[in-house]
């Protein structure tokens, strides 16, 4: 059972690699560095991504788009498929609308189980466990 509640959070950019230059600095004192950058042809939105984090793991992500009013993306980290599942009922049930029903997102890795709805401000709230 993991105690971090958050797996992860994404928000838009409108320039991805000055953002990435200035979170680089910015995020070094607090010993967060890149940990990958994704291209933008590999990307839903067609910009550049990229993650920052410790020990490997990227939990703070920036993403390029546009748009009048940029979302945020906001991942909470469940301990087994059936706490995603759940998860994306029950935001179906109270208003959410679905944004990618439950299963295996492989473009992340082969375990990377998610769901992703909008929440009632449309933002993109996500479910995700990375267990086998």
């Amino acid at each position: 059972m993991s105690t971090d509640i958050i797996n992860h959070v994404e928000f838009p950019v409108a320039e991805a690699e000055r953002a990435r230059r200035f979170y680089e600095a910015v995020l070094a004192p607090l010993g967060l560095t890149l940990v990958i950058s994704i291209d933008p042809a590999r990307t839903p939105h067609g910009g550049a991504r990229h993650g920052f984090g410790k020990n490997g793991y990227p939990s703070l992500w920036i993403h390029q788009q546009s748009g009048e009013r940029l979302r945020i993306h906001l991942a909470f980290t469940a301990d087994d498929r059936a706490t995603v599942d759940a998860f994306h009922a029950a935001a179906l049930a109270n208003g959410g609308m679905d944004n990618g029903a439950p299963g295996i997102r492989e473009r992340y890795h082969d375990h990377y189980y998610a769901a992703y709805i909008l929440d009632p401000d449309g933002n993109n709230i996500e479910a995700v466990c990375q267990r086998a």
